[in-house]
């Protein structure tokens, strides 16, 4: 347990660099815009990378086959889950503080199963109280917000996330469907290469492309700093391949409901992590009341959610 929770608190770490980074670049000028779509650039390139070094070309091969056969689903399902969720939380860099976008973030806990039910799928229902209890803690942390910083600034910030929290599950639970042929308007796409989880994070990285081309030539921003290229080059390693592979391979490692339970209660400290970083980078200052209180309810609530859900 020990071994398991240890792995799963370092890929946190390397997951806090999102929101520490994304601040980081808000604050020195840079445009969101490029914040988000550079990552996935960089993420795309790094996922080829590793499929050729690898020496996984029959594979790879597959993918891209896959990609073509199937290209309008994956860019609906990239588009939501990568494109929609990750713009929205670069741009509420622009307004929010990392540790609280990160905090807010923890909501996503609370979306999955009303995305769940959107497909008709059972959701325990013993872990309301628990949700409430998170979404306590985030409405805390946006109250202390609101106490030093314009409602508007607030809000702006704490309403992308919001939207993004549902965004991430839905673009997954997509896949999930396709795979198990849950949905009659889905194509069924019953190929093993998807039981390989970086095999799903290139389709969908192929199939947000198109957004983010989009956004580029609707907001035309500026062209980045080099700064900026590389911080999201850094974002892109740590949190897209160094942190997602920490994850999976630590609830790989779990034997039972309970193992998987404690690795993924390990997430919360993405809170922690994201507000040390700020306050050693960034010079921000510690939180008042509220906000502390608001995140020791959040990872309460989030570690008895995932508890409760593990029985």
């Amino acid at each position: 347990m020990l071994k398991l929770i240890s792995i799963g608190a370092v890929s946190g770490l390397f997951f806090s660099t999102t929101f520490v980074l994304n601040r980081m670049m808000s604050l020195d000028g840079g445009h969101w815009v490029w914040t988000a779509s550079l990552r996935y650039l960089f993420m795309l390139l790094l996922l080829l990378c590793w499929f050729l070094l690898s020496g996984n070309l029959r594979l790879l091969r597959e993918l891209l086959q896959l990609y073509c056969r199937h290209w309008l689903f994956w860019t609906i399902a990239g588009t939501i889950g990568f494109g929609l969720f990750y713009a929205l939380i670069s741009y509420s860099a622009s307004f929010s503080p990392g540790w609280v976008i990160a905090t807010t973030w923890q909501t996503t806990i609370i979306a999955t199963p009303v995305v769940l039910l959107g497909f008709r799928r059972k959701v325990p229902g013993a872990a309301l109280f628990f949700s409430l209890l998170i979404f306590a803690g985030v409405v805390l942390v946006n109250v202390s917000q609101a106490q030093i910083a314009p409602l508007r600034e607030v809000l702006m910030g704490v309403i992308p996330v919001l939207l993004a929290a549902f965004c991430y599950p839905l673009g997954n639970q997509l896949v999930w469907e396709v795979q198990n042929s849950g949905h009659s308007r889905l194509p069924k796409i019953d190929s093993p290469a998807l039981n390989r989880p970086l095999a799903k994070v290139l389709l969908l990285t192929l199939g947000s492309v198109p957004f983010w081309l989009l956004l580029v030539l609707v907001f035309q921003p500026p062209p980045p700093a080099a700064s900026q290229v590389m911080q999201t080059a850094m974002v892109a390693l740590f949190s897209g391949i160094i942190a997602t592979s920490l994850f999976l391979y630590a609830r790989q490692l779990a034997r039972d409901p309970y193992e998987l339970s404690a690795v993924d209660a390990t997430q919360a400290s993405e809170v922690i992590f994201a507000l040390a970083g700020e306050i050693f980078f960034l010079h921000a200052g510690v939180p008042n009341i509220y906000g502390i209180v608001g995140i020791i309810i959040t990872i309460f609530g989030l570690c008895l959610y995932i508890r409760a859900q593990a029985r």
